[in-house]
């Protein structure tokens, strides 16, 4: 038989003895009994313990900051389910992660120029986030505000009404109002919820309503009637929202293409004629002709951004 055969019988012999082997005698399991002991900290790895450390560690600094509070805030914008420490610790590694690789690649310029791009990349993937998740909010906030004036006249309460609403809503419309259902059953006030819920989804329309159910707290009336007419005059709104975005399309994609062909022809140049880029990279003139052309873009896309930007 060849060589490949009797490996195959030997692993096949191995695994059998070691089956028979732990059915024959299978032991006893043993438990320490500092696991009996409810108030003994777990064990943990050093891994574990150094990661722990560090997320520490950065809780501590962004405390003297003062900052915490406010990129907690654009984390639950977002729907980020992470701390504010945590997201410094993640974004310190990615940019030593890319500096590593910029610098075994390219050199020490491209390690510092990855190890400064990768915080900003991180701020890019989070504003893109909380800009989709405020955006997909007012898109739903026509439907829910139908599902509430529906559970209305069917005789339930405002808060049964919010309840199907996260029931029977897509995300992030069914988490915002699922978070007001279950911070009401805890004492708190329906109306600071809901207050809370319209910044963090940044949605002026959603404020009017939470304006038309403290109203009806206070005074009473036809809340089903009041939501129809919010949700009539946000439908409105809405139509005229698609109506400047479709006028402004050309502009905005003036300044995408302004913006991204800068990059792309120094890419093309970087491939194609290395060493033509390279002086750019390695005298003191190039890199500063470098920031300044990178600061007028940035102030450029700003402008046009501003521009095409309409506000009603």
């Amino acid at each position: 038989m060849s060589g490949l055969v009797w490996v195959a019988l030997l692993a096949c012999a191995a695994s059998i003895a070691l089956v028979v082997l732990a059915v024959a005698s299978p032991g006893r399991a043993t438990v320490p009994l500092s696991r009996l002991d409810p108030s003994a900290t777990p064990a943990r790895s050093r891994l574990a313990g150094a990661a722990e450390d560090t997320t520490a560690l950065a809780d501590r600094l962004l405390g003297r900051t003062g900052r915490t509070g406010q990129l907690q805030e654009v984390l639950e914008q977002a729907g980020i389910q992470t701390r504010p420490a945590e997201l410094l610790v993640i974004t310190g590694g990615v940019a030593l992660g890319a500096g590593v690789v910029g610098l075994a690649t390219g050199g020490a310029a491209i390690g510092l120029l990855l190890v400064v791009l990768a915080p900003l990349g991180v701020a890019a993937v989070i504003s893109v986030r909380r800009t989709r998740r405020q955006a997909a909010f007012m898109a739903q906030l026509d439907e829910s505000l139908q599902l509430m004036a529906s559970s209305l006249r069917a005789g339930h309460s405002v808060l049964r009404a919010l309840d199907a609403v996260s029931r029977d809503s897509e995300s992030p419309t069914a988490e915002e109002f699922s978070r007001v259902v279950n911070e009401t059953r805890v004492g708190r006030d329906v109306k600071e919820a809901l207050e809370e819920v319209a910044q963090r989804t940044g949605s002026e329309d959603f404020s009017w309503v939470v304006q038309a159910i403290a109203i009806h707290r206070e005074v009473g009336g036809n809340l089903a009637e009041v939501l129809d007419g919010v949700g009539t005059t946000i439908r409105e709104r809405n139509e005229l929202r698609r109506q400047a975005r479709v006028l402004s399309a050309e502009g905005r994609a003036s300044g995408v293409v302004l913006f991204t062909l800068p990059l792309v022809v120094s890419g093309l140049l970087a491939v194609v004629a290395p060493d033509y880029m390279g002086a750019l990279v390695r005298s003191s003139t190039g890199l500063v002709m470098l920031a300044t052309a990178a600061a007028l873009m940035v102030v450029g896309t700003l402008w046009l951004r501003t521009i095409v930007k309409v506000r009603f």
